[in-house]
């Protein structure tokens, strides 16, 4: 049977224009890209079969990778359970001017314990649904066409493994899963010895950029050249022999929301002075931090400003996809369009993105703050939290103790487990992220998903990256580290809640809610916070909730807000956008103008020492 999108529900208008032939096509890693290199996405064969079953031979059909199986662009659109084990199947073709190179295989994302073989020989076994995957399968090549396996399992919510909003039964603000490869597929030849990975730290107050990499086969003999360019004109360069060296950036151009300039990056490895690898990259000169004011007010600043971050939880579904985008110009659409509504900021929840996402919130300018995913069993703290939430809107006691904290030695198997390896995924999800230049803050855990130890942890994630600031819990369960005091509020009215030596931040609120005619997933079972009949009555709502109580916060020290949210989600319906895409619910160039109303007001209370630039009266 020939592939094609499965459902009834509604899509984005992105899906009918999705080619098998030509899968997301574009570079998957634009900060880490190669000139030689073959995409993988496409039809592959697959087989659901028990979860016992270490082998297939026979399948039953054709997925169309990286979609999920559970997405209705997979051609599939089946849901897994804790009993079944996917598994896929394709020809692997070896281009014949890459003979005589080391050839290396990328996944950007395989949700979630996934073995990869090569002619029958496993090259590798990963855990962990969000993080890349990269190995070199040389030594199990035989010639140039080869047989590539892929064994996924993945029990969804009835495991402990990091899953995010995942759920096998879909209900309230719980979605449907995905399971399998998500994220591109693709191959790369590269030399014996090569440019395995690094990070680079832009350094404003230095005028440099810190680098670190780490070499495939590096000997004495191997020098690393790292060259900056201002579009065609080189403006830095440093060679040296190090792994870790500075490079010296004169006349910095720095980059911003309002000014997103990035800096082209050329690596070069060379042995005995003759070049094996060349990567290309880019790099944007910031710097993110909490201090106080000249009032004394701790906020959060930008390049050694206070800067106010005005922004939007970002869930990352699609009606079509999933977890998975129809189309590279859909994750612009999204970034784009709520740029072009005055936001400044996205708060991507409980998920981590593909490269191209963080690439085009660099390239747009939109700051990121970047969740860990949740996972666990321990869903009955979810409620704690609720009901903890309340009592604080109440104006209630607002110190609760971190009550997953419990001794390690009293805790469970699977949940020792469970916590070892999500603090290894989100310190592998941290490598992967590192370079994003947009990427200002790691948030650990949101409320009480699964936290625990969060001022340890927190402080273990400071220390890992000091260069961007940390929401260690938010919502609930404040251990007071991290650089904020994050809360969420979603019972009006919004106020301050007991400030201290951290910048205020109200992380969640809003949730203003809009069916739309025949733009809404499911109709019957559709739900929001706050529901309004007309785009008139939202976007009044809005204008008072933003010019009426949260401005006037702002002199007071809060420093940053996080709107639920950008779309509707399956059967929330609380998005400025429709689950579809097809339309924005509220009147933007009023929504444009109380966010422009929102920026203007740290001049008008001077917390800056020179006015904002193009600041104008509403």
């Amino acid at each position: 049977m020939a592939w094609e999108v499965k459902g009834d529900l509604i899509k984005t208008h992105w899906a009918a224009e999705v080619d098998p032939e030509n899968v997301l096509p574009e570079y998957p890693t634009p900060q880490f890209e190669r000139r030689e290199w073959k995409n993988l996405n496409g039809l592959w064969e697959y087989a659901i079969v028990a979860k016992e079953q270490r082998d297939v031979t026979e399948f039953e059909g054709e997925i169309l990778v990286p979609f999920g199986v559970e997405a209705p662009l997979s051609g599939v659109h089946r849901v897994l359970t804790e009993k079944d084990r996917l598994w896929y199947r394709r020809t692997l073709e070896i281009p014949e001017a890459w003979e005589g190179k080391r050839i290396i295989l990328h996944f950007g994302a395989i949700d979630w314990d996934s073995e990869i073989y090569v002619n029958g020989v496993s090259v590798c076994r990963h855990l962990g649904g969000y993080t890349p995957i990269s190995v070199d399968i040389t030594d199990a090549l035989s010639g140039l066409v080869n047989e590539l396996k892929v064994s996924v399992y993945d029990p969804t919510d009835n495991g402990w493994q990091d899953r995010g909003k995942q759920s096998l039964t879909t209900h309230g603000f719980w979605y449907q899963p995905t399971s399998g490869i998500w994220q591109t597929v693709w191959m790369e030849p590269v030399s014996t010895t090569y440019l395995q990975s690094f990070k680079m730290v832009p350094d404003i107050d230095n005028g440099n950029i810190a680098f670190r990499a780490d070499i495939s086969n590096k000997s004495i003999n191997t020098s690393i050249t790292f060259e900056v360019f201002d579009n065609d004109n080189i403006v830095a360069t440093a060679t040296s022999k190090l792994d870790e060296f500075n490079i010296v950036l004169n006349d910095m151009h720095l980059w911003s929301p309002e000014d997103p300039f990035l800096y082209d990056v050329k690596i070069t490895i060379s042995e005995n002075d003759v070049p094996v690898d060349k990567v290309k990259s880019y790099i944007g000169m910031r710097k993110f931090s909490m201090e106080k004011d000249k009032n004394g007010t701790p906020r959060l600043f930008l390049n050694n400003k206070p800067y106010f971050m005005n922004g939007l939880l970002d869930q990352g579904f699609w009606p079509d996809g999933i977890y998975t985008q129809p189309c590279d110009e859909a994750l612009v659409y999204d970034i784009q369009s709520m740029k072009d509504l005055g936001f400044n900021m996205l708060r991507k929840h409980i998920k981590t993105e593909c490269a191209r996402w963080y690439y085009h919130c660099d390239k747009i300018g939109m700051l990121v703050w970047q969740d860990m995913v949740s996972g666990g069993k321990e869903v009955g703290m979810y409620y704690a939290g609720v009901k903890a939430n309340i009592q604080t809107h109440l104006g209630m006691k607002n110190r609760f103790k971190d009550t997953t904290q419990k001794a390690y030695n009293v805790l469970s198997r699977k949940e020792k487990e469970w916590r070892d390896q999500h603090e290894t995924e989100s310190f592998e999800m941290m490598d992967a992220l590192y370079n994003v230049t947009s990427l200002c803050c790691w948030v650990p855990f949101n409320e009480a998903w699964g936290q625990f130890d969060a001022a340890r942890i927190a402080k273990a994630v400071k220390k890992y990256d000091p260069s961007r600031l940390v929401d260690h819990a938010s919502g609930w369960y404040d251990q007071y580290e991290g650089d904020m005091r994050s809360t969420h509020i979603y019972i009006l009215p919004l106020k301050i809640h007991q400030p201290d030596n951290r910048a205020y931040v109200i992380s969640e609120f809003g949730g203003y809610s809009l069916k739309t005619e025949n733009h809404t997933w499911c109709p019957k079972s559709a739900f929001g916070y706050r529901m309004f009949k007309t785009r008139e009555q939202l976007t009044t709502k809005l204008e008072k909730l933003y010019l009426g109580q949260l401005l006037p916060l702002i002199e007071k020290g809060l420093s940053a807000v996080v709107y639920t949210e950008v779309s509707d989600v399956e059967n929330e319906v609380n998005g400025l956008l429709t689950y579809d895409r097809a339309m924005v619910k509220p009147i933007s160039d009023r929504v444009k103008a109380f966010n422009h109303r929102i920026a203007h007001e740290y001049e008008r209370i001077g917390i800056l020492d020179q006015p904002l630039e193009e600041a104008t009266e509403e």
